[in-house]
Parts: structure tokens; C-alpha cells; sequence
């Protein structure tokens, strides 16, 4: 037979242990904050400001741009800034240069928050060249490039931003 006078104090201590588990949870400010996660998105044009991103941009090309992907691009150099982690933390800044349609040249800079941030990015930025320069921008995504998750998302997000600021009608 249960006692009931025991019996109201553990539901009770069990309830609030359940109540607790509302709580938010905060990242670290640590070396391995944003480290372990898989997946996140960068950038957005200069004009809006998505929830997980920003960006901005400039062109050496015509000064007018497009909104949407046309499938159809100016030639000139694009630059665009993707943030991404938990807290959007880190960042790079990707310069895109085209002709004929096609990707010319790619440079992209790291702008780490930690020393694995800068670890990834710098195998990114070593890495995405032989990946994307001569290949057309149209339809233009890339897979993880040197283990840089993360960085990748951002870059393909970047691709996106170049093909509405280049597209012509």
C-alpha cells in the first residue's frame, strides 16, 4: 500500500523536474560553440536581411540588378558576405567573378569566430576553386568542400545571391 503523504512530494519534485525542461537553452562562448552542428544557411542581398543570414554586395558589372535568377548573366565581379552558426558567429566573404556565364574566379576570406571556424574556412577557401572556377554559374551548387559543412551552406547560399544580382532580363 502506498502512503499518500509521500506520495504528493515525489509528484510533485518529478513535476517540477518536467517543467524545468522549458528552459532555453544558450550556447556556449567557448572554442566548441557552433562546432558540432551540421547545417545552417548565409547570406541575403544587401536589400533585406533573412533570419539566419546577411550579406552584402557589390558589382563591378552594370549597376542595375535583378531580384530573381533569369538563367541569363552580366559579367563582372560580385561580392557577398554569408554569416552562419548557431548564433551567426562566423562568416565569409565570397567574390565571384563571371564572364560568359561561366565562374572566372573565386576568392573566398574567412572570418572566424574560433579556431575551428578558421580551421574549416581555411580548407574551404584552399579548396573551392578547383571546384567551381569553369563551371557555369546556372544551376551551380557544391557538396561539403573539405569537411567545411557550414562553410559550403553559406557559399551555395552566396552562388544563389550571385545569380539574382548578375541575372539580366
Amino acid at each position: 500500500m502506498v502512503d499518500v503523504r509521500l506520495a504528493v512530494p515525489a509528484v510533485a519534485a518529478v513535476a517540477l523536474t518536467v517543467a524545468g525542461c522549458g528552459a532555453r537553452a544558450v550556447p556556449l562562448d567557448d572554442d566548441y560553440a557552433g562546432g558540432s552542428a551540421e547545417s545552417s544557411s548565409a547570406g541575403s542581398s544587401s536589400s533585406s536581411s533573412g533570419s539566419s543570414s546577411s550579406s552584402s554586395s557589390s558589382s563591378s558589372g552594370s549597376s542595375s540588378s535583378s531580384s530573381a535568377d533569369t538563367g541569363r548573366y552580366r559579367d563582372g565581379t560580385y561580392s557577398t558576405r554569408g554569416e552562419y552558426g548557431p548564433i551567426r558567429e562566423d562568416s565569409i566573404d565570397v567574390r565571384l567573378t563571371l564572364k560568359d556565364g561561366t565562374v572566372e574566379s573565386v576568392k573566398v576570406t574567412g572570418n572566424p569566430d574560433n579556431a575551428i571556424s578558421k580551421k574549416h574556412q581555411k580548407a574551404f577557401a584552399s579548396s573551392i576553386s578547383s571546384v567551381v572556377v569553369g563551371r557555369p554559374l546556372k544551376g551551380l551548387s557544391i557538396d561539403t568542400v573539405a569537411g567545411a559543412s557550414w562553410t559550403s551552406e553559406a557559399f551555395n547560399k552566396a552562388l544563389e545571391l550571385t545569380r539574382e544580382q548578375a541575372s539580366v532580363s
